[in-house]
């Protein structure tokens, strides 16, 4: 029966790789795999293993990751509704109006240095998007843009990879409790601007990045001032700030993450509902309110977390024996039996980051948190910061390995085989020499936690 349950699971990844060609909804297989690994568990009698490797009732399993599961779902939706009211308010315009530069290649560090740190705050998906708009006023050589386009997903992925509300994987680590926010960012940091900062040195060797931008006569650079709101500004600083102010919350208070984000969208919601009296509408209101926002967000995204990381923790928690007759969670065999292949954990990493160019990093992070037990890794181990790092930036290799890239793609109509030639061998120099600088600085760096 653990065959089939094997079986079920990779049958249902290759479905959700094949998104594309198979033109089905990856929250389709997602929700398949969750609830028929669990399905084949209770029908089969088999053992199951609690968070403590003790073995205990499906019942009480099933609801505890249920209720992890559940934290990161509460969490995205509250920061995805925060970032959808901000882009409302056309806030981000604030942001990327002010860039001015006619030079190409100071224009392409401005942009991606910009696209770093507002992924930082925001996720990936959002700050392509709102990139790649900016660069549809400013570049209109579709060529170069696709260029820029392509250095904007490498940008957006590093920018994440530090932060603990910057990238849906770093998002769980945080949340389950494997990292720490200053702890990411100590150690992140620099290998993260070592990501972008090497394609960006590259960059300067290509001719699109080079010479005076050329735009057409007459054109306005910043065409979005007159498209803003009064409110524009307040909202950008408000939704900024919220999402700031979670990590905050969480170490003054121990709370969850859950309850910060639930915090900030109520105290952002309420400023939503009264800052609009002096603005020139009135039954456009309603086109800015929560609800509209809410409506926004893609929730078949929500839909394939919970599929994906309920099937993950069926296979974490389902028993099997160990080489040394041990019973252990199949999740944790793996990672032994990898182990003794590939002895250097590093490298076990660094091949986890290259995958997540191939396979969607969510499930991959999601089975490396059930691989490696906490009280053998604690909590900012240099194992799950590395896993951070590489998880988060290795998608930028290929132009589907990232849910920034799927956005670039389908916005700017890159190809996959023109990015794989000009592109994945920058983003690849970029992910290798973070990787190298994690490893040479891990040993030196404070060791904080909060």
């Amino acid at each position: 029966m653990i065959s089939l349950i094997i079986i079920c699971f990779i049958v249902g990844y290759v479905m959700i790789a094949m998104e594309h060609p198979l033109k089905l909804d990856k929250s389709v297989p997602a929700l398949l795999i969750g609830s028929l690994t669990w399905a084949l568990i209770s029908v089969s009698g088999l053992e199951i293993l609690n968070h403590h490797g003790e073995p205990d009732s499906l019942e009480r399993v099933l609801l505890h990751h249920m209720g992890k599961t559940a934290e990161i779902l509460i969490f995205l939706l509250g920061a995805m509704t925060i970032v959808e009211l901000v882009d409302l308010h056309k806030g981000f315009g604030i942001i990327t109006d002010r860039i001015k530069t006619k030079n190409k290649y100071v224009l392409l560090w401005t942009v991606a240095l910009i696209g770093f740190f507002l992924s930082s705050v925001l996720d990936n998906l959002t700050t392509t998007i709102v990139m790649i708009s900016l660069l549809r006023k400013l570049i209109t050589d579709h060529e170069d843009r696709i260029w820029y386009a392509s250095i904007i997903i490498i940008a957006a992925n590093a920018g994440g990879a530090w932060s603990p509300i910057g990238d849906v994987t770093t998002t769980m680590l945080w949340i389950g409790k494997k990292v720490s926010t200053l702890g990411l960012m100590v150690h992140l940091f620099i290998p993260s601007i070592l990501c972008l900062v090497v394609p960006l040195l590259i960059a300067r060797f290509i001719p699109n990045f080079n010479g005076p931008l050329q735009l057409p006569g007459g054109q306005e650079r910043s065409g979005g001032k007159a498209s803003r709101l009064l409110s524009s500004k307040t909202m950008l600083i408000a939704g900024l700030a919220g999402l700031i102010f979670v990590p905050v919350f969480k170490s003054l208070t121990h709370l969850p993450p859950y309850m910060g984000i639930m915090l900030s969208l109520g105290v952002i919601w309420a400023i939503s509902e009264y800052i609009h009296p002096g603005e020139d509408f009135t039954e456009g209101k309603q086109m800015l309110s929560v609800r509209h926002a809410m409506s926004r967000i893609e929730i078949s995204s929500i839909i394939f977390f919970l599929g994906i990381l309920m099937a993950v923790a069926a296979l974490e928690s389902v028993s099997v024996s160990s080489l040394s007759g041990e019973k252990i969670g199949l999740l944790q065999n793996v990672a032994e039996n990898l182990q003794r292949a590939i002895p250097n954990l590093d490298l076990v990493i660094i091949l986890i980051g290259v995958l997540s160019a191939v396979i969607d990093n969510v499930p991959l992070v999601a089975a490396t948190m059930g691989m490696y037990p906490m009280d053998v890794y604690g909590l900012d181990s240099k194992l799950w910061q590395f896993i951070a790092y590489t998880a988060g930036t290795g998608g930028s290799m290929l132009i589907i390995g990232s849910a920034a890239g799927v956005a670039a793609m389908g916005m700017e109509r890159i190809d996959f085989i023109w990015y794989l030639k000009k592109i994945s061998w920058i983003a690849f120099a970029g992910f290798i020499a973070g990787a190298i600088a994690f490893i040479a600085l891990y040993p030196f760096l404070p060791d904080i936690h909060m």
